[in-house]
Parts: C-alpha cells; structure tokens; sequence
C-alpha cells in the first residue's frame, strides 16, 4: 500500500488529501481497478476527527477499495461555508482525474461522512457541480437539517458563521436540497444518538424517497453519537463508543455501494 498525502488550496483554505493505494501485482491480478471512497471525518466544523478517518479508511481499503481522507477546513480556521464543500468537489475531481494512476474505476467514487462530516457529504452529493458528483453515499449519524427542533446546533453555526436563529434553514437543510441526481445512500444512525437526532436521516431518506432514488437506512436501538466503527479499535478509553450490533454497518453499507455501482 501506498499512502498519497496532498494539500488541497481551496479559495484560501488548505486541505490535506490522503490517499490509501492498493497496488496490483502480476502475482494475482495486474489489471484490478477498484472503486473508491472519499472520507469526510465529523467534528461539528470544529475540527476533523481522527476516530473517523484513518480505521475508516483502512477498514474499506481491506474490502477493496481505494480510500482516501479529507481534513477539510473548519470554523477554527475561519473557513465557513463554502470552503468546506469546494474542498470535497476538488478531492472528488482529483480521485476521477488520477483514475488511471491509482487503478481506480471513475464510475464508482462514493463518498462517506459523518456526523458534521455526513452533512458536508450531503451537501457534496445534493450540491455538485461536474466531476464532482458521488456515483453512492455513505452517511453515518449525519446532521441534516437546519431545523430548530432536530439540528446540531454547533455544526450549523460554525458553518454558517451565524447564530442558528439567523441561518438561512432551507439553505442549510440538505433535505430540502435534495434533487434528482441526488446519488443513491445508505444512511445508519442509532435511536438514542443525543447529539444529533435521528429525526436528521430520518428526514433525509424521506427526502429521497420523494425523488425515488434508492435508499437503505438502518436505526440501531441502542448507542449513543460518534461511534465510528463501533469497535475496540474506534472505542474511547472508558469502554464506551463499542456497540456490537452497531459494528455491522460497514458490511452492510459495503454491500449497498456494490449493488449500486
């Protein structure tokens, strides 16, 4: 494996652009090309976390894909919006534009993202421009509306810039940007996730059902918000972050991204 770190200059901004490359080899086969996936950690916009970039990357990587991990520019830094959803179009042109190089199928590219990270990759997969559009969506306790009684509250306002009472709803909604190129996603969130309702993907695979694009949504009983991948591996100190039933889903997302790429 080869690891590909770059700085992604986005209207001021930096970005760093990580890639994981599986290398072919005669021994089995010379010829492979792969999907591949972007990863857009969560951190409220605060900052990008590393529960949620590197294990992901890898667990994917071992499935066969090319992963790749963007620390996009968050409110720290003073990027608001759109700096943060330009930098993931640009990652999504630079997977497509090194297809050949990094053996990689430039019409299997999804994006997977997580909490304040599966609301950038909503906005990337509703808000595309060319090249740029996910062909499958991954979206993992994301935040989605904008809308008092269900959002997060922090990750729109360190996008935004504003207080929530000021922010345009609609405009930060990703439900109500929804269209009909919208990629097909799979979406998983648990029912007592106390950070970001689970009413976010609820309305969101609503959404999508309206335009008829296909879905797979999975709520999980129990565990709270920022799982990862729910193991020992992505697990905090104090024994919590392990959810067993939980730890499935990216065997299950795995098998959606195949049926629709």
């Amino acid at each position: 494996m080869e690891i590909v770190s770059k700085i992604i200059n986005v209207d001021g901004f930096e970005a760093r652009f990580t890639g994981y490359i599986r290398h072919n080899d005669e021994s089995f086969r010379s010829n492979r090309i792969r999907p591949a996936l972007l990863v857009l950690p969560g951190g409220g916009y605060q900052y990008t976390s590393v529960r949620e970039a590197e294990p992901i990357a890898l667990k994917f990587s071992a499935m066969g894909y090319q992963t790749f991990v963007l620390d996009y520019s968050c409110a720290p830094s003073g990027a608001r919006y759109p700096v943060a959803l330009n930098q993931a179009k640009t990652a999504m042109k630079m997977i497509r534009e090194n297809a050949e190089i990094w053996h990689i199928d430039p019409k299997k590219v999804a994006v997977t993202g997580f909490s304040a990270g599966g609301h950038l990759a909503a906005s990337l997969c509703c808000l595309f421009d060319e090249d740029s559009r996910p062909d499958a969506a991954v979206l993992c306790y994301p935040v989605i509306t904008a809308e008092e009684a269900y959002t997060h509250r922090g990750s729109i306002e360190n996008l935004s810039g504003e207080s929530l009472e000021k922010v345009d709803k609609d405009f930060f909604s990703m439900e109500t940007r929804v269209q009909k190129n919208t990629p097909p996603t799979f979406l998983w969130h648990t029912w007592q996730d106390g950070s970001v309702n689970v009413m976010n993907s609820l309305k969101y695979a609503e959404a999508l059902k309206k335009e008829g694009i296909i879905a797979e949504l999975h709520i999980f009983p129990f565990g709270g918000h920022g799982l990862s991948l729910s193991t020992d591996e992505t697990g905090n100190e104090d024994g919590t972050g392990t959810v067993e039933e939980c730890a499935s889903w990216p065997e299950l997302a795995n098998r959606f991204l195949k049926q629709v790429m």
